[in-house]
């Protein structure tokens, strides 16, 4: 795989860094996340991962830490600014004992600035970066979606590409650094189009308002429409040759559909004629026709899809569920997922330290005074 050998500590956080830490533990890294003792793991994103449990608010417990990242490649750090100094653990610290480490540092508002110590979630985040300002209907307030945005595209997503990049400039200086990976800034870069594109009238037929332009609902060929059985399908068709595609599929003239028809009579007429039949009799109709046409499908029905089920897209797990295979797909060195199952916190306590020279005894002294906590997997009957 495309990251064996790379040795990963993961310090335990929501969301976005441990999206971060199952990229890398997808594409080949050892990724041990550190968790707290006595506290189970909301993390939901430990695919491959291990787990040790480490009181960070004892002496030992840091030393454990700053012990593991003399030998690790990488670090990651989910806490507001300020937090790992406190500790002990930060930057000119670690990277003293160990100048090779990529020490990524993954907030919401980054490690300087007004914010930097402030809490927030990820539609704070994407508010101040101005991308949520353009998610909406016209006639609707700002929306986020979900938390995808900030956590997981300009969070996690961005930080593991900084992590990459990181790593390969050290093959040339031999050195490590710091990553300043903030949604903040992930999210409006992964919007950048939005600030690029706006020059073009075509696109954006009123810049300044919401849900009244190509892409962002104000088009009646480019939105979601329900049908007769309470499902959707999308309507993609932009260009000239798709839509006159989808004008025939709908059974219209097209002189009956002006295009450019933005009114909401237009989209009002469209919308009567999806729910007029059902989304099996939409595909039917609109699967062999190059029109830009898809149904929308639920997270359970997205493996059964025959586009993904032929891409083998998704992983199914031993009780039956399924979660997206790891992307993008490698020629040479694909990813190769170890593990679907989330580890126990703790499970990997005693391993790890013993692969970072303590003894069973140390180990032992350790759990006793509550620097450390192991733990096994219950076996399943």
């Amino acid at each position: 795989m495309a990251l064996k050998g790379v040795r990963v500590i993961e310090l335990a956080g929501l969301a976005p860094a441990p999206f971060c830490g199952m990229i890398l533990s997808d594409f080949g890294a050892k990724v041990i996340r550190v968790d707290k003792v006595k506290v189970p793991s909301m993390d939901a994103l430990a695919r491959g991962k291990q787990s040790i449990a480490v009181n960070l608010k004892q002496p030992q417990g840091v030393d454990i830490v700053r012990r593991l990242c003399r030998t690790a490649d990488v670090l990651i750090e989910p806490f507001r600014s300020g937090v790992m100094e406190k500790l002990g653990l930060g930057p000119d610290h670690l990277m003293k004992a160990n100048p090779r480490l990529v020490y990524a540092r993954l907030t919401g508002f980054g490690q300087h600035g007004p914010y930097s110590r402030r809490a927030g979630h990820d539609i704070n985040y994407i508010a101040i970066s101005g991308v949520l300002s353009m998610l909406g209907r016209k006639t609707e307030k700002p929306y986020a979606p979900i938390n995808l945005l900030g956590d997981f595209a300009g969070g996690g997503m961005v930080c593991a590409m900084g992590i990459v990049m990181a790593l390969f400039e050290r093959t040339r200086s031999n050195l490590g650094q710091v990553i300043d990976a903030n949604m903040v800034e992930g999210a409006a870069y992964v919007g950048s189009w939005l600030w690029k594109s706006r020059p073009q009238p075509y696109v954006w037929i009123q810049p300044e308002a919401r849900g009244h332009n190509l892409l962002d609902g104000g088009a009646p060929f480019y939105d979601t429409y329900k049908t007769a059985d309470n499902k959707f399908m999308s309507v993609g068709a932009l260009e000239p040759q798709f839509y006159a595609q989808f004008v025939k599929g709908l059974g219209l003239k097209e002189d009956e559909a002006n295009q450019m028809d933005m009114s909401d009579e237009r989209r009002e007429n469209i919308a009567k004629i999806f729910a007029s039949k059902t989304q099996k009799e939409w595909c039917d109709i609109f699967d062999n026709v190059d029109a830009c046409i898809a149904p929308v499908v639920d997270l359970e029905e997205a493996g059964n899809h025959p586009h993904n089920r032929s891409r083998q897209s998704f992983l199914t797990n031993p009780d039956g569920t399924i979660e997206p295979r790891p992307a993008p797909l490698l020629t040479r060195t694909p990813a190769m997922p170890t593990t679907t199952s989330q580890p126990v916190v703790g499970e990997h306590t005693e391993e790890v330290l013993l692969e970072a020279g303590l003894s069973l005894n140390d180990i032992s002294k350790l759990e006793q005074i509550g620097a450390v906590e192991c733990n096994k997997r219950k076996a399943k009957l």
